[in-house]
């Protein structure tokens, strides 16, 4: 009984041996249950995101001047078909709603409705489920005080809010990862006066340097001109804490035998700064761009809030939260507050996956 023990347990020790790090660190990411969850959670975001136009029964600027504040739809099963139920209004000075009885209509896959490009190129117009009739509207989440419904809002939404964090991670970090490692590489004088400015960049508030730029730039801009902007200004603002953090690791790195032996071999800085560098600080940028991302999305979520912006009739879970203001709606119709769940659980996600990635990364961690 105790070869057996042994055997096993030698076998597992050789099988750890022969993995690579990235393997080493999947089998322990595996290993931690919150993360994958998170992981799965921003997987299916961003796969509907991608497909919003298919899964969101209409489009984000489609305006029901019937059902303004409608609630949302109840769906009920007859037998395996689900089907719902035509409301009329019953008070309107409250929008209050009440289900007709016996006038249901039964939900469909695959329906034909408005046109919408797929993917961004694909001219299409079959959506992933609806009742086919103009009469029998589905609202999962109802719809706001224009009479937009806030399901296909929030999925088209979520292209902005989700993309947003993963192109300015993109931006600041390739940014900040090769001024960090050079600054770190050559030390001395270009050390001193690359920290010196992301010092200078790192007391600037991103949020209050857009405010004043917003009020600076004419009143007409563009969503997609609003977009880029925020982009732009919030990876500007967050390179410089990427870069004194790849300094730090940079100063370690130049010293190892292998760096030491590309200079030996004559390879240039630039070189080595690239292929041996800034490899050796993948492991931080991983968990680091992780647990960034929210900071993006939060920040356009923010502004958009505060009007400066995505602007209407553009749709963001920023500017989807704005109705939330008003005490009445928010007493009165709950489910606009539904972009903030959706907000709340991506940031959740995130977190989640990037505890994780820190630990698997963390060989001291159990």
């Amino acid at each position: 009984m105790a070869e057996t023990i042994t055997n096993v347990t030698a076998g597992t020790d050789e099988d750890i041996v022969n993995l690579s790090p990235w393997q080493i660190m999947w089998r322990r990411l595996r290993q931690r249950k919150l993360a994958m969850a998170g992981a799965v959670v921003l997987l299916v975001l961003y796969f509907v995101a991608a497909l919003a136009g298919f899964f969101a029964p209409y489009g984000y600027e489609r305006q029901d001047r019937d059902r303004f504040f409608h609630p949302p739809t109840k769906i009920r099963f007859d037998g395996l078909r689900p089907v719902m139920a035509r409301y009329h209004l019953t008070e309107p000075g409250s929008f209050k709603y009440e289900p007709v009885a016996d006038d249901r209509k039964p939900i469909s896959l695959f329906v034909q409705g408005e046109k919408y490009k797929l993917l961004g190129l694909i001219p299409s117009t079959t959506h992933l489920f609806g009742t086919g009739d103009e009469a029998y509207p589905i609202y999962l989440l109802g719809t706001d005080q224009y009479g937009r419904d806030i399901f296909s809002r929030m999925l088209y939404g979520s292209q902005i809010s989700l993309s947003i964090g993963l192109i300015g991670i993109i931006l600041s970090y390739s940014i900040g990862v090769f001024v960090g490692a050079a600054s770190g590489y050559y030390g001395g004088k270009v050390d001193t006066l690359i920290m010196r400015l992301c010092e200078l960049i790192m007391s600037i508030p991103g949020l209050y340097l857009i405010l004043a730029l917003r009020a600076t730039f004419p009143s007409n801009l563009t969503s997609v001109q609003m977009y880029l902007l925020i982009v732009v200004i919030l990876s500007f603002v967050g390179w410089a804490s990427t870069a004194r953090v790849i300094r730090g690791m940079a100063l370690s790195l130049r010293e190892r035998q292998y760096v030491l032996a590309a200079r030996a071999l004559g390879q240039s800085n630039l070189q080595i700064i690239i292929k041996h560098i800034i490899p050796g600080t993948f492991s931080y940028l991983i968990v680091g761009a992780t647990l960034s991302i929210p900071y993006y999305i939060l920040g356009e979520v923010v502004l958009s809030y505060l009007t400066v912006g995505i602007q209407e009739p553009e749709a963001s879970w920023g500017n989807m939260l704005n109705a939330a203001q008003n005490t009445e709606y928010l007493r009165n119709y709950p489910w606009l507050l539904a972009p903030g769940a959706a907000i709340f659980i991506t940031v959740l996600a995130f977190n989640f996956l990037g505890d994780g990635l820190r630990d698997a990364v963390d060989t001291k961690s159990a």
